[in-house]
Order: structure tokens, then C-alpha cells, then sequence
């Protein structure tokens, strides 16, 4: 059976030319950037590149660096968790208030409750219908002990572009520091730093066809933040540890690829995905979970009244289609999706929604696929369920 892949969000397969480029590092370019013997020295010469490259590609201007981590989650981590830790080293017992948005990738939300149980105050803005952060709202609750505010770049559920140079510009007046997590935007939208007033941004390299296990953080010279862990001095001492060069060096192969392809791709997927949106939602009780248009271009999440995701996805897989319900770090949990439920959608209708990511293998043929056997799926479910209105077939 030929399957056919729709789950971009939680893994990509690598570019061939980045899995050369990994392996040439590991078998060949091995040297530890620390040393100072020639191997090293050539090791820490790419490595230098690869971060200036980065830092280059997202327009971090002379006060950027980046340093490179194991992937978002670690980035997120350090950039949050650390800079609250530099608070609490120099002392600083007034600046305990955090913002962040109720739809957070749990990399982030979870650092948020971890810190609220640790002597923190942590306030979570509402998002409207559509998932955007409500920008009254965030300027309402700044108060003078706001230390930080971090809100996503874009929604790896729903796709949602947040409102990044409106928000930045709310924390710049009130001289807050900015984090924005861009797993889920960067390699899919122009993102310009220095531009979008960013002073701290998380990157993923899987989310570019990178490897797993990489990742990086930018932030501004300035922006002070503790290491999560004790060790050497790599990374500008912010995170020890002998740097993974074969996996940074894929890193950077990825995104030169991306960004090559980028206008190509982008225009690709964006007819992809609305070829998509167009026929789920010509199914009776369907509705698009996020913004239509101000979204990444590779996602589509749409819900379907009176039957559960679950129930889709096995059904789907029966015919060589592989999707998801959500984020693939909470898969394991049967509660309703907190974005969807954050965004106003009630509970038994956020069971039924389908998480549809389009990746550089994604072909027209996938989705014609995809719509002649998703439709007769959901009628079929329905007709089981007990929660279909006995009405509900009548026309």
C-alpha cells in the first residue's frame, strides 16, 4: 500500500543532500571545535560559519548570536527558564510577573507552569476565534514586574501567524524582553529579526528537513540568561557540552535548501493546502480551526461535528494516509486540544478535528487521495456516532 504522509509538524524526512552532509561530517570532519590541533581548528572554523550563516538567514544584525541547542524544546528552556534564573542570581525580586499566550507549545507552556510553581506570577492571554493573541489584552496586564513576554511566531496546531511586530513593539515600549518560539514559522515565512523586534527566537532544524537533535537560540548581546546545566565553556558558556557538528552542519544544509526553494515551495504548498480546505470543508459540519489565510502555508486543520479524530486517523491509515490530531508531543493525551479549546471551540467539537501538515513530498495526488476517501469515512462515522442528530441525514 502506498502511504501517503500528512504529518509534517511532528517529523520531516531529511533532504538527501543534508543526510550526505551529515554523514561526510561524521565520517571525515570529526574534529572537536575545541581542540587546537588542525581537525580542530577546521571544525571550529565550520562551526563559526554555520552560526554566522543562521544568524545571516534570519537578519540578526551585529548584536544577534545563536547558540546551538538540541532542538526547540531545549531552546525554549534555555531562553525562558534561563533568563529567569539571571534574575534570581542578580537578585532582582521585583521582576516576577511572566506573559505568555494560552496556546504555547507545551516546550513553552510547561516552562511557564513550572515557574509559576517557583515563585513566578504568569499571566496567559486569551486568543480570539482564529488564534491570535489579543493585543488589548496584552497591554493591559504589563504591569512593572513584567520581566518577560513570549509568545509563539506561529501555531504548530493551527498554523495561525501571530501578530510577532505588533507584539514586539508593546514589550519595546515597556523595555520587556521578547521571546518568540519559531519552530512552526521559521523555513515557512520571512522572518527578519531585527525588523520584528525580536530579542530572543527559538529555531528547529527537523522543521526544515534538518536532522533531529539540533536546534538553535537567537538572542540579542544584551538579553541575560543563565546555562540549564553546568560544563565547559562552549557556546558562549551558555550551553556546555562538545558541539554536535555533523547535526549542526545538517542544520545548516537544510535551511540553505529551504531558502533556495522558498518562494517555489511556499506558492506550492499554499495551493495545496487550499485545494484541501476547499473540498473538507464542502463535508456537511466542517469547519477550518485557525485562521484561512494568516496562516503557514503547510498547514491544514479542519474539525468535523459529532465524530472523534481518533476514530478518523485509524480509518485513514486503513488507506495508507498517516495524519494527526494535534501536536505530537501531547498525542498520548485524550484531553481536547488546549489551542482549540483556548481558541472558543468547545470540547466535543475539538475531538473532531483532523491536523492535515504538507511537506516537500506532498503531491497533488496525495491529496486527491486524500478528499475521495476522507468524505465517506466521516458519513460512516457519523452514522455511528450517538452524538449525530437523528435530523442530521434527513437532507
Amino acid at each position: 500500500m502506498k502511504i501517503h504522509y500528512f504529518d509534517y509538524a511532528s517529523a520531516r524526512p531529511l533532504y538527501p543532500q543534508v543526510a550526505e552532509e551529515i554523514s561526510s561530517y561524521f565520517l571525515k570532519g570529526f574534529g572537536n571545535p575545541s581542540s587546537i590541533h588542525k581537525k580542530g581548528r577546521e571544525a571550529h572554523a565550520r562551526l563559526e560559519e554555520a552560526r554566522e550563516f543562521l544568524l545571516d538567514t534570519i537578519k540578526g544584525g551585529e548584536e544577534g548570536k545563536i547558540v546551538f541547542t538540541s532542538g526547540a524544546t531545549e531552546s525554549n528552556n534555555l531562553a525562558i527558564l534561563g533568563y529567569c534564573n539571571s534574575l534570581i542570581k542578580k537578585g532582582e525580586k521585583k521582576k516576577r510577573h511572566l506573559i505568555t499566550s494560552a496556546i504555547e507549545h507545551v516546550s513553552v507552556y510547561n516552562v511557564f507552569k513550572y515557574l509559576e510553581k517557583n515563585g513566578f506570577e504568569v499571566t496567559y492571554l486569551p486568543v480570539d476565534k482564529d488564534g491570535f493573541v489579543k493585543l488589548h489584552a496584552l497591554e493591559e496586564v504589563v504591569k512593572e514586574e513584567t520581566a518577560l513576554i513570549s509568545i509563539m511566531y506561529a501555531n504548530q496546531e493551527v498554523g495561525t501567524i501571530q501578530p510577532v511586530k505588533e507584539i514586539s513593539k508593546i514589550a519595546s515600549e515597556y523595555n520587556i524582553p521578547f521571546h518568540t518560539d519559531a519552530a512552526a514559522a521559521f523555513g515557512r515565512v520571512k522572518i527578519h529579526v531585527e525588523n520584528d523586534g525580536i530579542q530572543m527566537m527559538t529555531l528547529s532544524s527537523n522543521d526544515v528537513y534538518g536532522p533531529q537533535g539540533i536546534g538553535a537560540l537567537y538572542y540579542r548581546d544584551h538579553i541575560s540568561f543563565e546555562p540549564l546545566f553546568q560544563g565547559g565553556p562552549q557556546e558562549f558558556k551558555k550551553r556546555p557540552g562538545t558541539e554536535a557538528l555533523p547535526l549542526i552542519m545538517g542544520f545548516k544544509k537544510a535551511v540553505e535548501i529551504t531558502i533556495k526553494n522558498f518562494e517555489k515551495e511556499t506558492d506550492r504548498l499554499k495551493a495545496l493546502r487550499d485545494k484541501l480546505f476547499k473540498g473538507l470543508t464542502e463535508i456537511p459540519a466542517s469547519f477550518i480551526n485557525g485562521h484561512p489565510t494568516k496562516r503557514v502555508p503547510d498547514n491544514v486543520n479542519v474539525r468535523f461535528n459529532y465524530i472523534e479524530g481518533e476514530a478518523m486517523l485509524l480509518h485513514l491509515e486503513n488507506h495508507g494516509i498517516l495524519a494527526a490530531t494535534g501536536s505530537a508531543c501531547t498525542s498520548d493525551s485524550l484531553q481536547a486540544s488546549r489551542v482549540l479549546t483556548s481558541m472558543g471551540i468547545p470540547h466535543e467539537e475539538a475531538h473532531g478535528s483532523l491536523q492535515l501538515t504538507l511537506g516537500k513530498d506532498t503531491t497533488e495526488e496525495d491529496v486527491t487521495h486524500l478528499l475521495e476517501v476522507l468524505p465517506p469515512i466521516v458519513e460512516q462515522l457519523r452514522r455511528m456516532s450517538p452524538l449525530t442528530p437523528e435530523a442530521f441525514f434527513e437532507n
